[in-house]
């Protein structure tokens, strides 16, 4: 029954079989590959992407006999990256991104590696890129393949972190777009589009930091009986990309900050423009409303009503509030207050 379901899903599972940097064989049966897996003279590489229950435990752990604690950190959602060492193999957890406009956050894909003296294992629950481009290589005639699995890996990781740059552009295209409209005054929904920028750029610097720490660990020489030392400069590559990326994302984190304070800026202007308008109209009407107040008083007997040349006294009081309302302007514009 076991072997009716290891063909069953072997074809479900991408395998390959290579040696001396040539690929010898691909899509084995998994009772095959577990037999070739005792194999010193040849290199395996295991992708399982969208994989079933039934196909992770018959790889993980029928043919690879991995840890059950490495197959639950596998099987499992890692936020952070990191790398685990065991017996004979180590456990790294990686992050893809694949950065969508539309959407409100970097669309990640977690990436796990089993990296073997003689086996390399990739487990991911979305396709990736990376892993597409490196299988691509493999399948083209006359290409040249990975002689060793950590070289294997390596290229997978290069070609990864590469993967972020459509991400930067993407970003760094909304900043300025976003950076513009604030500059140009069509800053409608400026602050909800900063805080989900920030939350990007925080989201970014999340991975790209413990990754960094990760390939650090892997050019110390942590891992020498898998990873191997004349790897140190290659790594030491993927390591300056990382920084590169989380410097970047400081800049975007920089150029936030100050596009939310030229924003800030920019809205008490204006609500200082506003309230200096108001002021100026109530400082103006003040004379009119204190004439006119002094004639609004309830009093039977009032000066001037009962007079034959009334009329001519509220032409007066007329008169007056416009006088007292222009000298109160030319004062303010003495003054630079308009």
């Amino acid at each position: 029954m076991l072997r009716i379901i290891l063909d069953r899903i072997a074809a479900m599972i991408r395998t390959f079989v290579f040696s001396q940097g040539k690929l010898l064989n691909q899509d084995l049966t998994l009772d095959l590959l577990r037999v070739v897996l005792y194999d010193d003279d040849v290199q395996i590489w295991v992708d399982l992407e969208q994989s079933t229950p039934e196909e992770n435990k018959a790889v993980l752990e029928t043919v690879f006999d991995f840890h059950p604690l490495a197959i639950e950190d596998c099987l499992a959602i890692s936020e952070r990256p990191k790398i685990d060492d065991y017996d004979n193999y180590i456990f790294v957890v990686m992050h893809a991104v694949n950065h969508i406009a539309s959407s409100d956050d970097f669309q990640t894909t977690e990436v796990n590696f089993f990296i073997g003296r003689n086996f390399l294992v990739t487990f991911h629950d979305e396709p990736v890129r990376s892993i597409s481009h490196m299988v691509e290589r493999i399948q083209k005639k006359g290409h040249a393949v990975p002689r060793a699995p950590d070289l294997l890996a390596y290229q997978i990781l290069d070609l990864l972190f590469d993967n972020y740059q459509p991400a930067l552009d993407e970003l760094s295209a909304e900043l300025t777009d976003l950076e513009h409209r604030v500059l140009t005054g069509n800053s409608k929904d400026v602050l909800n589009e900063v805080v989900n920028l920030q939350g990007q750029v925080q989201r970014l610097r999340q991975l790209t930091t413990p990754q960094r720490e990760v390939i650090g660990r892997m050019m110390r020489g942590e891992f020498s009986k898998v990873i191997r030392s004349h790897l140190t400069p290659y790594l030491r590559d993927l390591s300056d990309n990382l920084s590169r990326i989380n410097d970047l994302a400081e800049t975007f984190r920089e150029s936030l900050t100050s596009t939310l304070q030229v924003h800030l800026n920019l809205q008490q202007m204006s609500v200082n423009r506003v309230i200096k308008v108001l002021t100026i109209l109530a400082t103006l009407s003040m004379p009119i409303l204190l004439v006119t107040s002094f004639y609004g008083m309830n009093i039977q007997h009032f000066p001037n009503t009962e007079w034959p040349s009334w009329p001519w006294a509220y032409l007066f009081t007329f008169v007056l509030n416009g006088v007292l309302v222009t000298l109160l302007y030319r004062l303010m514009k003495r003054h630079n207050w308009l």
